[in-house]
């Protein structure tokens, strides 16, 4: 029987070409019709340290990383220590050789990586080496690489030929060690391609075209572990007429450069993680009080403080949600795969410029590095949606009533104050107790304009249902689709809007026995808020730095229910 689904990891020190080979495998074979996603861990140094990349190939839509290796590449002692555990019997470990030995067994097999490389003339051809075993051991069809290492070089440069050659030398060379060893993995299934055209991108990237395409005007940011490439996309194609990026020097300076070009009539965003979150808390608590339209991307990391930077862990929910002091409840959309990433930035716009305020969006270190092939947006249908612009005379009160009202643009009529101190209709501070009291009913009454019942569900009658959020989804629904395979009886729910919640979603899932909630956090904090508005919600938590194993997450539910039944039988 022919492989369907293929896990290969490169670890060792960091610099070593690992996060190259993970995701040239995934750009060859997404290429020809497979699915894949990669993932990649690191240490927070800019060179060196542990660092692992991996790439899973599959002839259907993948959701996790992958629990065990069909693959281990090891180029050190320490990648090998660390990591040859994870490797599935029948499962295959190459080494580097000219780092160190093993005794060779029925698992493992040495390879002189960069000696063979340099041997071709080219030193820096050591991930084509890598890359030609493994195409070996699962009997990739030759022409895939050497067809996409020809199409990749060929750039009109002087050199490329000499290039394309010593690379296609260097995959020769790595089949050649393979097939020395005697290791085979069987063959890997045909393609079976998804329907459209494909692009292969990572959740970074994601996140920013979807803004673009929802017609943002303003970027600006500053370089903080793991959001910064959101930065360097902007940077490079957030692009034309009234268009503008900055980099700032703090993310105090981003927030607050960010307000005033939403002030100013332009749809602006930053990126930033948990501390720059922090930072950035009395420009948010502005934002609300002022009404001012922004996004505020946070890509998650271990914390608190430095924490763990280059880690992956859902523990800024509550921060989101109430950044700043005093009453405030800001919205909150946290993405759960790649192709979510596109499609909330551009939801998160839309609400910022529809209840006039600020949004924040959640995504994760996992996501924001993972490579995965998605269906090409098709940008013409993307729903744009733009504030009410206010265009009568000078004299109209900006906070008057507790609907949304129109927004003047600095230079046309309606001049008004928007600061941070509480205001009366006009914007002119006022400290009185009724206006207090009308204005925060009006910030927290604008909050009904995002309510609407975009959610998913399954098995919705069954009394006792999982609910992820975040960049937990993908492992959480495989685990949940293996159970259905063995004909548990749970129910399914997930969506990306987590402030507010789907009114609906919310009374259904009050109605339910029991919801587990798998997260990568340490209190369980979507499960508290849940409990908070009345739903017997529990944690299924996690925070090793690591995502979830769809393995270890099925046998915690599976043993979460069983509990959960024996305690009412006791009763």
């Amino acid at each position: 029987m022919r492989n369907t689904d293929f896990v290969v990891r490169f670890a060792g020190e960091g610099g070593g070409g690992l996060v190259t080979s993970a995701e040239l495998l995934a750009q060859v074979t997404s290429q020809v019709g497979y699915h894949v996603k990669t993932f990649v861990t690191f240490p927070s140094q800019i060179m060196g340290g542990p660092t692992f990349a991996q790439a899973r190939i599959s002839t259907s839509p993948v959701l996790s990383y992958g629990d065990q290796l069909d693959v281990l590449v090891a180029l050190d002692r320490e990648a090998y220590n660390t990591h040859q555990s994870e490797v599935r019997d029948g499962g295959v470990i190459i080494y580097n050789a000219e780092d160190f030995q093993l005794e060779e067994d029925e698992k493992s097999f040495g390879m002189r990586i960069d000696e063979l490389a340099k041997s071709t003339g080219n030193p820096r051809a050591a991930n084509m080496v890598m890359l030609g075993a493994i195409a070996y051991l699962v009997n990739m069809p030759e022409h895939y690489l050497p067809e996409y290492v020809t199409k990749r070089f060929s750039r009109g440069r002087p050199g490329d030929e000499e290039i394309i050659k010593g690379n296609i030398m260097a995959l020769s060379l790595g089949a050649e060690e393979a097939k020395k060893s005697g290791f085979s993995l069987g063959a890997l299934e045909d393609p079976t391609p998804p329907s459209g055209e494909q692009l292969l991108i990572k959740g970074n990237d994601a996140l920013a075209i979807g803004a673009i395409a929802a017609g943002l005007d303003v970027f600006v940011g500053y370089p903080i572990s793991p959001a910064t490439t959101v930065l360097v996309y902007m940077e490079r194609n957030l692009t034309g007429p009234g268009k503008f990026v900055y980099q700032a020097s703090s993310e105090i300076e981003s927030i607050n450069a960010i307000l005033g070009a939403g002030f100013a009539g332009k749809k602006s965003m930053t990126s930033t993680a948990g501390p720059g979150l922090s930072l950035m808390s009395e420009g948010i608590g502005l934002a609300w009080m002022a009404e001012i339209p922004t996004v505020i991307i946070d890509v998650q990391r271990g914390g608190p403080a430095t924490g763990l930077p280059t880690k992956v862990e859902q523990s800024d929910l509550l921060v989101a949600i109430h950044p700043a002091h005093g009453d405030v409840s800001i919205p909150v959309i946290a993405v759960g795969t790649v192709e979510e990433c596109f499609t909330g930035a551009a939801l998160a716009l839309n609400w910022a410029e529809r209840y006039q305020g600020p949004v924040i969006i959640l995504s994760d270190h996992g996501l924001s590095e993972q490579a995965q092939n998605i269906p090409k947006p098709d940008l013409s249908k993307v729903i744009v949606e733009n504030r009410k612009v206010y265009t009568g005379n000078n004299g109209y009160e900006r906070y008057d009533g507790v609907d949304v009202s129109p927004m003047p643009v600095p230079g046309g009529p309606g001049a008004y104050i928007a600061n941070g101190s509480e205001h009366d209709p006009i914007g002119d501070t006022t400290h009185l107790p009724n206006r207090h009291v009308d204005m925060t009913h009006r910030r927290f009454n604008k909050l009904d304009l995002l309510k609407d019942d975009n959610y998913e569900r399954e098995n919705q009658d069954e009394s006792i249902a999982i609910m992820t959020w975040g960049g937990s989804k993908g492992p959480t629904r495989e685990a949940y689709d293996i159970m259905m395979g063995e004909n548990q009886k749970i129910g399914w729910y997930y969506t990306m809007q987590l402030n507010p919640l789907p009114p609906q979603l919310l009374e259904e899932l009050k109605s339910k026995e029991l919801v587990l909630i798998p997260e990568l956090n340490y209190l369980g904090q979507f499960a508290m808020l849940l409990r908070a508005k009345g739903v017997n919600a529990e944690s299924i938590t996690q925070y090793t730095g690591t995502p979830f194993k769809v393995g270890d997450l099925v046998t915690r539910i599976k043993d979460r229910i069983a509990s959960h039944k024996k305690g009412l039988v006791n009763v």
